[in-house]
């Protein structure tokens, strides 16, 4: 089948910026995400991933590597760890999340933790820039080529930041111009919070080879 409307790749760069506010401890942490705008708190968490584009972090996002590497508390660092960014549409739910977890955890230590011979934590924002890549598609089987052509700042913008950008969202045109939603299923169960850009493109390129019969 061949969709009416083409598909169009876009990666993304990503512009970043500092706003001036640090923490040497964690009560310091956790009152700069009671304050940090909104953008700060994507950065450090969803936009993780675009940073670690091929291998799977042992603490995947800016707020718990921080506590386990420059604080040395690997306690708070596993259960920052296990707050999955994409369970929340909201970004403001996501930081009462965090922000639970963190001052919860300072009622059991008997001092603040701080990082006397670590870094301190370095509260930041970014902008994404789009990058057209020029592929546009109407099969699947183009679809699954441009994946595996494409660089993965492509798949995140695509697949981790579609909920922000509708019109760029792959599994919605796939489902409304293919008809395709035994791939849309397939994809759909993918978590994107366990694995690297990487990763998750490989795992999309399977999803389209078992569709397209060339699975092994």
């Amino acid at each position: 089948m061949t969709a009416a409307r083409p598909f169009e790749f876009v990666e993304c760069l990503e512009l970043r910026e500092m706003l001036g506010r640090t923490a040497w401890d964690e009560r310091e942490l956790l009152a700069g995400i009671e304050d940090v705008p909104a953008g700060s708190i994507a950065y450090h968490t969803r936009s993780y991933f675009l940073r670690s584009r091929y291998l799977a972090a042992p603490y995947p996002n800016d707020f718990a590597t921080w506590a386990a590497i420059q604080i040395r508390d690997r306690v708070l660092g596993e259960r920052l760890t296990v707050v999955d960014p994409f369970d929340f549409s909201d970004i403001e739910q996501l930081r009462a999340e965090l922000v639970t977890i963190i001052d919860h955890h300072l009622t059991t230590v008997q001092t603040v933790p701080r990082a006397d011979y670590g870094e301190p934590f370095h509260f930041m924002r970014s902008v994404l820039i789009e990058v057209p890549t020029g592929i546009s598609v109407t099969t699947l089987r183009a679809f699954r080529d441009g994946l595996e052509r494409v660089d993965t700042s492509a798949i995140y913008y695509h697949f981790y930041e579609s909920h922000r950008r509708p019109e760029a969202d792959p599994l919605a045109w796939l489902q409304t111009e293919l008809g395709r939603d035994d791939v849309v299923t397939q994809m759909r169960r993918l978590n994107p919070y366990v694995t690297s850009l990487a990763g998750m493109r490989a795992q999309l390129l399977t999803a389209c080879d078992t569709a397209l019969g060339d699975a092994p």
